[in-house]
């Protein structure tokens, strides 16, 4: 399939595209890759972007941010992509927080405490692999199947979004993916009961992939990007293509 040409600045803005390049494209979407060390997302992501799969896993100490492009409905939309490391705690905004603030909230009637506000929380400005993660339209949560512990650490990182996303902003799509289906026969939990917990409790989408054979790849960004843009233009049914990496130097190292 050939695309358009697709013309970005180098801070990975979209500015203008269309015949006179004087219309402007809809805001990118932000995706946010989170998961703990070796669940296999940087896999994942080079998988979507270049079809490509390395045996050898490679640990990720800095966020990797990659630039895509999708046609929702029509509407053409970038795609940013960021492939976080993992991260011991999803961080608070970056606005100063006062050191009673957790106290002044309890006290109050009727209220309850962000559990993350606490003394040794990291702001999202002051962890450099963390930046920019709390602007994200969609937190793509990867877990391996056969490790109970990556598990927990989603459900961790679910838990943290949600508390301290409660002050200000609106509610963001969670989307929960089981990664290495190819390595069925070891997996720890039941299909079925995460899926009931994720879908049923949480409200969160499914997805299990394999990054290794390229299965449910595309359905995973496909749910994604469909959370994201029913909540923007409720659609219920989005009809979605991709275009793969703009170019494959576009990653960049943050």
């Amino acid at each position: 399939m050939h695309w358009p040409a697709v013309c970005e600045s180098r801070e990975g803005g979209a500015a203008h595209r269309g015949r006179g390049g004087n219309k402007a494209m809809p805001p990118p979407f932000r995706i946010a890759v989170l998961g703990a060390q070796g669940v296999g997302k940087t896999a994942i992501v080079q998988r979507f972007l270049h079809d490509d799969y390395s045996e050898v896993a490679v640990s990720s100490k800095t966020r990797r941010m990659h630039l895509s492009a999708a046609v929702l409905n029509g509407h053409v939309h970038d795609l940013q992509i960021t492939d976080y490391p993992a991260i011991s705690s999803f961080p608070v905004s970056s606005l100063q927080i006062p050191d009673d603030l957790p106290m002044l909230l309890s006290s109050a009637p009727g209220s309850r405490t962000p559990l993350n506000l606490h003394r040794n929380q990291t702001s999202e400005w002051s962890d450099v692999c963390c930046r920019g993660i709390r602007s994200a339209h969609v937190y793509v949560l990867v877990y391996d199947i056969c490790c109970f512990d990556s598990f927990e650490y989603v459900k961790t990182m679910r838990q943290q979004i949600l508390e301290t996303r409660v002050m200000g902003s609106g509610e963001t799509p969670i989307l929960i993916v089981g990664n290495k289906r190819d390595l069925q026969r070891g997996r720890v939990i039941p299909r079925h009961s995460v899926s009931d917990l994720v879908r049923k409790s949480w409200k969160c989408g499914y997805v299990e992939c394999s990054a290794k054979f390229n299965w449910h790849i595309l359905l995973l960004f496909g749910e994604a990007l469909r959370s994201v843009g029913c909540a923007r233009c409720k659609h219920v049914h989005a009809t979605i293509r991709f275009q793969r990496a703009l170019r494959r130097e576009r990653c960049v190292l943050m």
